[in-house]
């Protein structure tokens, strides 16, 4: 096995080892962190499909000696945890992590990261584009128009509208900002904070769906969060509200979903996320439907840092973890 060996980057690696990187794109070669940890020795391995990996697949790929990840939305689920015998670092590239099984990744003493930050304005800014297009109905007149007639849509204001934020972290305390410069009244509902920003109101979650005219979901998937909108919540809604859902796939019901949409329950709504992806079901049929190929932190500034910061925590957990050795640390 090789000895270990120092480099001008300012690390060493102790062994020879590769590491995963499973999205479906990555820009390695512009990248100063990769393209260290690839000059000290460690060997990368991409994601040969250019899509989201199975469970098999991303299974396959962290077999042997791989000892760290950067991780896109494939499934981590315990079975491939447990099979990857050298993994100590997963590097979520973005910032869902329900993907991710947590709890079995801690019982085998593998670190979990994800960059929340990074993704956040992309997301808040598409969010803001779904709310916008479906008001104005840009979609169907644009399909309209390709289709010979010249439609006269009498859209509705943003500035009219009482928005309710189901979740005020990183993306929803951006999106409520970027509401408030087109004055629309914000209201949200998120258990875990005390203290909404200036201008929010915060209440129970019955009221923000009773009382919205915009229902937008800034919340991670969990178990215990899967299908909060359902028929039931969908019923609580405002007569012809509006619904986004720029998060995550399983947070909606989307058989209630495509039925509120066909009984005009709700005049509309944007999906940015689906429970299968890539989406090839029902809510294809809907006009009065906005879809999206979960593209929310696709925009080019927001991904190069979001890049960035996951490289970043995966050189810091291969120190921590020993894997590799900061010289620097040392001389400073």
């Amino acid at each position: 096995m090789p000895q270990p060996h120092a480099t001008n980057t300012g690390v060493f690696l102790k062994f020879m080892h590769k590491f995963v990187i499973s999205t479906s794109s990555f820009d390695t070669v512009n990248n100063p962190v990769i393209q260290h940890l690839i000059q000290v020795g460690l060997q990368p391995i991409t994601n040969p499909y250019g899509r989201k990996l199975t469970e098999d697949e991303v299974e396959d790929l962290l077999k042997d000696d791989v000892i760290g990840m950067i991780a896109g939305v494939e499934p981590l689920t315990a079975r491939v945890i447990q099979s990857a015998t050298h993994l100590k670092v997963i590097s979520r590239c973005g910032t869902g992590m329900d993907n991710v099984d947590r709890a079995t990744a801690r019982k085998h003493g593998i670190t979990v990261y994800n960059t929340p930050e990074a993704p956040a304005q992309a997301v808040a800014e598409l969010t803001l584009g779904l709310m916008l297009a479906s008001l104005r109905q840009i979609c169907e007149t644009d399909r309209q128009i390709r289709k010979g007639e010249w439609p006269r849509t009498q859209g509705g204001l943003l500035a009219a509208q009482t928005v309710g934020l189901i979740g005020l972290g990183h993306i929803g305390k951006r999106v409520a900002k970027l509401c408030q410069a087109f004055e629309a009244n914000v209201i949200a509902h998120d258990p875990y904070i005390d203290q909404a920003p200036a201008g929010v109101t915060l209440m129970p979650l019955a009221q923000v769906l009773e009382t919205a005219d915009i229902i937008s979901l800034h919340i991670p998937h969990n178990p215990d969060l899967h299908h909060l909108i359902d028929a039931q919540a969908i019923a609580r809604m405002k007569p012809g509200a509006l619904l986004i859902n720029a998060a995550r796939g399983g947070l909606v019901d989307e058989q209630a979903l495509k039925a509120a949409l066909d009984s005009g329950q709700l005049s509309t709504a944007a999906l940015d996320a689906f429970e299968q992806e890539p989406y090839q079901g029902p809510l294809r049929q809907c006009n009065n439907l906005i879809l999206s190929s979960h593209v929310g932190s696709l925009a080019h500034e927001s991904r190069q840092r979001m890049e960035l910061e996951a490289a970043e925590n995966l050189r810091d957990g291969l120190i921590k973890a020993g894997i590799i050795h900061d010289t620097q640390q040392n001389d400073a």
